[in-house]
């Protein structure tokens, strides 16, 4: 989190509550993005769709994190759909409410402008990954990015994500197909840089995956789904 106790103090102030629950969406794209939405409790993930009809998924947000788009120009749409993963909770921020707060309070304005550079850094690093180092690249980069999420410290020098993914849902969210992963998890099995624990994933060799991809060591904050 990007943001000062005190000044999230002052945006929880602004805040109006939601709820909801797993399998509904916040918003699709398309929809007017005129707000911004705190997650207090769950997980929701933002998805594009191409138009020949197939998904990726570019973010999972989780207690604690800050999303949503604000443009500029006040006609913006949402550009992804954002999809409840489970029953959650959130607070909502309304545009007109957040452009009176941050012209009232100037540091909490610097930590708004911290947040957004830090999020479209994150977005950079995602295209980035996605397109220069091939599929095999964009799989090792999304496994050091579960790591960082939801990596627990295994053995000698082994990271288990604790999150269970199954190899459909990691390719979507590299823009794969699930017969690709799999045979990429094939591969990097045989050379013992991951292993599979039942339906976890165990990281065994960090320094290969961070090699296959090309890894420029980016903060926590900014390498995570």
């Amino acid at each position: 989190m990007f943001f000062s106790k005190e000044n999230l103090e002052l945006l929880e102030g602004i805040m109006y509550p939601k709820r909801a629950e797993a399998g509904s969406y916040l918003y699709w794209e398309g929809d007017t993005a005129d707000k911004l939405y705190f997650v207090k409790k769950g997980c929701v993930k933002l998805t594009k769709t191409s138009n020949s009809g197939s998904k990726i998924t570019l973010y999972m947000h989780h207690t604690g994190d800050l999303f949503g788009q604000i443009d500029p120009f006040y006609n913006a749409v949402q550009s992804f759909d954002a999809e409840v993963l489970e029953d959650s909770e959130f607070g909502v921020i309304q545009r007109k409410d957040l452009e009176v707060l941050l012209w009232q309070h100037g540091d909490l304005a610097i930590d708004f402008m911290k947040w957004m550079a830090a999020t479209q850094r994150m977005t950079q690093t995602k295209f980035r990954d996605l397109m220069l180092f091939g599929k095999p690249g964009a799989l090792c980069s999304l496994l050091i990015r579960l790591s960082n999420s939801y990596g627990k410290p295994c053995g000698d020098r082994q990271i288990k994500i604790s999150k269970k993914l199954n190899n459909t849902e990691m390719a979507e969210m590299i823009g794969a197909t699930r017969e690709s992963v799999n045979r990429m998890l094939s591969d990097m099995r045989k050379e013992n840089a991951v292993a599979i624990d039942n339906g976890y994933v165990v990281i065994k060799d960090l320094d290969y995956l961070k090699n296959v991809c090309s890894c420029e060591n980016c903060p926590k904050e900014i390498c995570r789904v």
